[in-house]
């Protein structure tokens, strides 16, 4: 691995202390935020710092955390220019304190702007090496020049970047960054928490439906890339074929009313329940409720999905999953196996990969897949491996 594979070291000699810079952490809702949280409070104990945003709910969350995790005001101003400065100035002095104070021996960043610029001049002030992790939409959809060039040059100076997938990867090759400082590294799921066997009786009888009604379940932020619009425009086709069929929408997002208005243009209102968000405890009961999890997502003006945990999420409870073909899902659905992908631009295609799963429901046969390949340990190995980079 260039420069650093001089530093290779046995890891079970040495506990490394790392600088962990992040927005998106627990509380905070998303994949990312998940994906922080449970690598490192498994990687390590107290020699880990996470530098993050104060959210609601940060007490309750940090008091028993098994990592070092330092809260900062993280907003952004509209009258400052750039509006994220305050942000970049507020991580860039705390984590320059952690360094200098505590025993670091490498810099992560949870993204490349901020986060990654920021570590990239804690990381040089103290020579230590920078590991930036890469999720793709960003590579696809910032385009402000100077936005854009900021990226380009901290992805390249970077000592290591993760690349959340295989799609993330061609990405950043093609913005110049060597392959010898690219590694694939998914994100996983929770094996435990997301499995069969999940009792779901009381929520079909919250939706007011018998509990043999086939359910199709997308969970996620509402916006136009997820492909939530695209179910709904095929509901009316897959109706014809399955008429006893309803559909559930976990989540928020700006969406929301569109694809309201988008259900009643379709006739199809009675038949789409929207949920909002969903205590985290619940989300695993409402996967196994489910007889198909469906996100065919697509592209729009480049914004593309880098990844998808809910496809591993579905699938470590057992259900088939329909995805797009576009961004980095390849990686997370496996074909035949765990689920299909189809154009998620073209709605005759989504209505009969979901009328084919419907009817063969055991298609999903992800669980021991999942297990084997995307538990949150399978990762944290992954993601230790690397002290063989970052340790000195």
């Amino acid at each position: 691995m260039g420069q650093y594979q001089k530093h290779r070291i046995d890891s079970q000699r040495v506990k490394p202390g790392l600088l962990v810079v992040t927005e998106l952490f627990l509380p905070t809702k998303g994949g990312t935020a998940v994906w922080f949280d449970e690598v490192y409070r498994r990687l390590g104990g107290k020699e880990i710092h996470i530098v993050t945003a104060r959210v609601p709910g940060w007490e309750e969350h940090d008091r028993t955390h098994p990592n070092t995790v330092h809260r900062l005001n993280l907003r952004r101003y509209f009258w400052l220019r750039p509006e994220s400065l305050a942000m970049y100035a507020r991580l860039f002095w705390t984590s320059l304190w952690i360094v200098w104070r505590f025993p670091i021996n490498a810099v992560h960043a949870g993204r490349v702007l901020p986060e990654g610029l920021v570590g990239l001049w804690v990381a040089r002030l103290f020579r230590k090496p920078l590991v930036v992790y890469a999720h793709g939409e960003e590579i696809t959809t910032w385009r402000q020049p100077k936005k854009f060039r900021a990226m380009v040059f901290t992805y390249r100076h970077a000592d290591l970047v993760i690349a959340n997938s295989d799609f993330t990867r061609q990405k950043l090759l093609e913005l110049g960054v060597v392959p010898e400082r690219i590694v694939k590294i998914s994100p996983g799921v929770d094996t435990e928490r997301f499995r069969p066997g999940l009792p779901t009786q009381d929520l079909f009888e919250r939706l007011g439906l018998a509990p043999d009604t086939p359910l199709i379940l997308s969970v996620g932020r509402l916006s136009r890339r997820k492909g939530f619009d695209q179910v709904i425009r095929a509901l009316p086709k897959v109706l014809e074929a399955i008429p006893s069929v309803h559909y559930v929408i976990v989540g928020i997002g700006q969406d929301e009313e569109y694809l309201k208005r988008l259900a009643q243009e379709e006739g199809v209102t009675e038949r789409v329940h929207f949920l909002g968000p969903v205590p985290m405890e619940e989300l695993p009961r409402w996967y196994n409720a489910c007889s198909v999890f469906a996100m065919p997502n697509r592209e729009i003006d480049g914004d593309n999905e880098g990844f998808g945990m809910v496809f591993l999420e579905a699938a470590a409870c057992g259900k088939p999953c329909l995805a797009g073909k576009d961004g980095g899902t390849g990686d997370a659905v496996t074909e035949q196996v765990t689920g299909i992908r189809v154009n998620g631009q073209v709605v005759e295609e989504v209505a009969q990969a979901l009328i084919a799963l419907l009817r063969f429901p055991n298609r999903g046969q992800g669980y021991e897949v999942v297990r084997a390949q995307y538990s949150w340990s399978r990762v944290v190995e992954k993601t230790r491996d690397l002290q063989s980079i970052w340790c000195k």
